[in-house]
């Protein structure tokens, strides 16, 4: 069963950084993908990040390409997503995604969330400017 645990979530000041985990707490599928997405209120959830476990290539979001930077710990599924230059657009509850399906290969995207068929429960990001 999936289970995926985010941390890192808070509260900086414009400029700042968070790093945030996601861990796969079971350890028990195949993954082939894994991302981020986020959604701040009143909004629609948006694709931030994502890394393809087999290769570690990555892809980003324009509103966070540069400032954003994906990577993985291959053998233990967990991931990060260190965050520079935090902007109070930045601020969002974000949520840790996996594609145990291989439905992102076939489909060529990482940045569709219906491809997505593990999903943590959310940590909240703040940035006060």
């Amino acid at each position: 069963q999936v289970r995926l645990v985010e941390s890192g979530g808070g509260l900086v000041q414009t400029g700042n950084s968070l790093r945030l985990s996601c861990a796969d707490a079971g350890r028990s599928f195949t993954v082939y993908a894994m991302a981020w997405f986020r959604q701040a209120p009143g909004k629609e959830r948006e694709f931030v990040a994502a890394i393809a476990w087999s290769n570690g290539d990555t892809t980003y979001a324009d509103s966070v390409q540069g400032r954003f930077t994906l990577s993985r710990q291959f053998a233990e599924h967990t991931m990060y997503l260190q965050m520079n230059n935090l902007k109070p657009e930045d601020t969002a509850v974000y949520y840790c995604a996996s594609d145990s399906s291989k439905t992102t290969y076939y489909r060529g995207s990482y940045e569709d969330a219906d491809a997505y068929d593990g999903w943590g429960q959310g940590t909240q990001v703040t940035v006060s400017s």
